[in-house]
């Protein structure tokens, strides 16, 4: 899916800006005059370490040169890029999440395909890869450089020089998405050579790269543009402060390519190897960062001349998120995308500008949700839940007051009052009759005990429910042994409110901070995600999406595994297998068959139409037959979660929001572990933490939902969990105490490990319920 992650807007009316920001959007455009850029980026090169780069002055002395014959079209006092467009007017390349279908060169409209101007002819280098090395041992052993320098000098002087010498075959065109014609390794070579060569060697490549940006072109690019694009990217550099000038001005061309142009770019990235990859990466990440939170701010221009600087940077790296999600698996885990600094700004003005202009010319991170993490998002969508839950609340108060009856408390809440005998059918209950308080803050009373709801009840509340709903013989859904994960049933039933139920469930969850332990596969959130926003047309299909025989791999191994070999079959499928276009499930003892496609039972499966068959099957196991059930349950999470944050959401993000980390860290646990009446040092405690280390995955499970009421840990690790240990003065026959609410746990001084182990091993294996009976 190309721009996988960019955010479509919530139906954002397209509103203009006042003079004002016009003025100022039009000023942030011009690029810094060339003496501002080049005395901030001397004042960086000074500074860089080892003394690097100590003169920036000959820069623009010998592009002065260069340009002399040029006339007066371009002013050399300015460091104007010709040709380039206004921010606002760069091509849009955020598509929208919920577009699903992959866009090749293929497939773009008429108007999007560029008319490829001719390709000039490249200078004549035979350089290869050993004659640079010998060049470089030379140069190290003999002390004289000049060779290495002129090599430098030359190459990036333009972008046909940078063509001529990394261009596999200058002959050939090399113009499909498939074959970037670069020699990639003799690129490496060249860049790992350049930061262990001399100050005046790397400053000619600097020189050069300007000479390159400021270059004036007409019409389209050609393909040694877009190469030369694809190279310059990944020059080390870059990850020096004092170049970031001129890399601000490099990724803004980029950002300014038509779409056609960045379709290539994606298609090229994604063959570069992993470790220059997430180089890349981590280098745009940094200069963001940077921009954002300079360390010395006089390294820069100042941020109203160059507006334009942190939205093509995050519009390059779009390109590279896009590149990372066309390979399976991923080049980089997608949160190697993430930028924790975006955590330190203000994350509700981005969201509510993102809500009001959508993907017009103001640039809001939100556009692009792949660089926001995980942690983030848990914010907006926190606070964004906080808002929706004050509003309600607030308006049932109104409402009290209105009818002059007298307001009470706990109608600012959900109250939930179940009986443990009758859990699932008393929350049904509850929940539907309060269906219109569902986005209030939620309370739960269990009948019969004494327990007051600050938090540990509505946890238990959610772990019991929840391992009752999907135990095997509750019937609503499938536990398949060999993947370690629940399906739903599809089994044909008159209600499928229990289903919207787990759904509520889920939404409640991700609305009030309550990780659950709930094993659904990644399928499951991508179909809840399908759409992220309830369609107002009612008779819009929801929870279908894209499946594929990987996402039925997840599921159903053995049955996945099966229907490969069909795909792989060497022989005649017809007369081997005798299957048709049919699938036969059991239902309460009896064998029901069903067609995948018109007249299907009439259908045999042959070489040729296997492919068909196996994906009409994976869709029928994943989307068809489970309709009904999924449906509901799509309805009850969004009848929760109902927001404009769901947009900024992979799947495997939702997964984490609603059930956290299976990940335990119990180390991490201890370093963030507080004590009241104990020291970290007492012996008690060194016990203590003796004893967790050693338990199996299990055990330190069961400590934990013990202590917390949850055996996940949440979206921010260990320490969001706030552990305390407390000294208790009962006596240490007893076992220990855990306050869920408050993810405290009481222990005794108990004399020796033996006694302590034993103890909190019988405690966490017996805790359910508040209270006696």
């Amino acid at each position: 899916e190309h721009e996988q992650g960019s955010a479509a807007p919530p139906a954002a009316e397209e509103e203009g800006e006042d003079e004002e920001e016009e003025e100022e959007e039009e000023e942030g455009d011009k690029l810094p005059p060339i003496p501002a850029a080049c005395g901030a980026a001397a004042r960086g090169l000074e500074r860089g370490a080892k003394n690097q780069f100590s003169t920036f002055s000959n820069f623009i002395t010998t592009i002065n040169q260069k340009k002399e014959g040029t006339g007066n079209r371009n002013s050399p006092t300015q460091l104007v890029i010709p040709n380039i467009k206004n921010v606002r007017d760069l091509p849009p390349i955020c598509l929208d999440v919920r577009q699903k279908q992959r866009i090749s060169i293929d497939t773009l409209p008429q108007e999007l395909k560029a008319p490829v101007p001719p390709e000039p002819s490249l200078p004549i280098r035979t350089k290869t890869v050993k004659d640079f090395q010998d060049d470089m041992e030379k140069a190290k052993s003999s002390g004289d450089w000049k060779a290495v320098h002129d090599f430098y000098s030359t190459t990036f002087d333009s972008f046909l020089e940078i063509n001529a010498a990394f261009k596999k075959d200058a002959n050939s065109p090399f113009n499909t998405t498939e074959d970037s014609g670069i020699n990639a390794k003799f690129v490496n070579v060249v860049y790992d050579a350049l930061l262990n060569s001399p100050q005046d060697v790397q400053k000619s490549v600097l020189k050069g790269i300007i000479n390159g940006l400021l270059q004036e072109w007409k019409g389209p690019r050609t393909k040694d543009d877009l190469r030369a694009y694809c190279i310059l990217l990944q020059n080390p550099q870059f990850s020096n402060t004092s170049t970031y000038v001129i890399y601000a001005h490099l990724l803004r061309q980029i950002a300014a390519l038509t779409e056609a142009d960045h379709h290539f770019l994606v298609h090229w990235s994604k063959k570069i190897s992993q470790r220059r990859f997430k180089q890349i990466v981590d280098r745009l990440l940094q200069f963001i960062s940077l921009r954002l939170f300079p360390a010395k701010p006089e390294e820069f221009p100042p941020m109203e001349k160059c507006t334009w600087w942190i939205p093509s940077a995050t519009k390059v790296l779009a390109l590279f998120n896009a590149a990372n999600s066309l390979i399976s698996p991923p080049i980089i885990s997608y949160t190697d995308f993430y930028n924790s600094t975006l955590d330190h700004i203000d994350l509700m003005e981005e969201y509510h500008n993102w809500q009001c202009y959508g993907n017009s010319h103001r640039f809001s991170f939100c556009q692009y949700p792949f660089i926001i993490s995980i942690a983030a998002k848990k914010v907006i969508i926190q606070r964004d839940s906080e808002q929706q839950m004050i509003s309600i609340a607030r308006q049932s108060l109104v409402d009290k007051v209105s009818r002059r009856q007298k307001p009470d408390m706990n109608m600012l809440f959900l109250n939930v009052k179940v009986r443990r005998t009758h859990l699932v059918s008393d929350s049904l209950d509850e929940l539907t009759r309060k269906r219109a308080d569902l986005k209030k803050k939620l309370k739960v009373t269990f009948v019969g005990e004494a327990g007051l709801d600050m938090g540990g009840l509505t946890k238990e509340w959610f772990l019991l429910l929840i391992r009752q709903i999907f135990h095997p013989d509750y019937g609503m859904f499938t536990y398949h042994k060999d993947s370690h994960c629940h399906w739903f049933s599809s089994f044909k039933c008159d209600n499928y409110s229990e289903f919207r139920l787990v759904g509520a469930l889920m939404g409640l969850a991700v609305y009030n901070s309550i990780t659950l332990d709930i094993r659904f596969p990644p399928c499951c959130y991508k179909k809840l995600l399908s759409p992220p926003v309830v369609p107002c047309d009612h008779n819009t299909l929801v929870g279908i999406c894209d499946v594929a025989l990987d996402d039925l791999f997840q599921i159903m191994p053995e049955l996945a595994h099966g229907l490969n070999e069909l795909l792989s079959y060497e022989g005649n499928v017809e007369e081997d297998f005798y299957s048709t276009f049919q699938v036969f499930q059991e239902e309460f003892g009896v064998i029901k068959s069903y067609n995948l496609k018109s007249n299907g039972d009439k259908i045999p499966v042959t070489n040729q139409n296997r492919k068909e068959y196996v994906q009409l099957y994976v869709d029928f196991l994943l989307n068809k037959s489970i309709y009904k059930q999924f449906a509901a349950f799509y309805y009850g999470f969004h009848s929760v979660c109902a927001s404009y944050a769901l947009l900024l959401l992979r799947p495997e993000e939702v997964e984490i929001l609603v059930c956290g980390s299976p990940e335990l860290d119990m180390s991490a646990l201890q370093r963030s572990t507080q004590y009241e009446g104990y020291q970290k040092t007492d012996v008690t405690i060194r016990y203590f933490w003796d004893v967790v280390l050693g338990f199996s995955l299990d055990l330190q499970k069961k400590l934990l939902h013990f202590a917390t009421g949850s055996d996940r840990v949440p979206v921010g690790g260990m320490a969001d969990l706030n552990f305390k240990i407390s000294k208790s003065e009962a006596s240490t026959n007893w076992l220990p105490v855990a306050h869920t609410c408050f993810n405290q746990l009481c222990l005794p001084p108990y004399k020796n490990k033996k006694e302590l182990k034993q103890k909190l091993i019988i405690g966490i294996s017996n805790a359910e319920g508040f209270g006696l009976e």
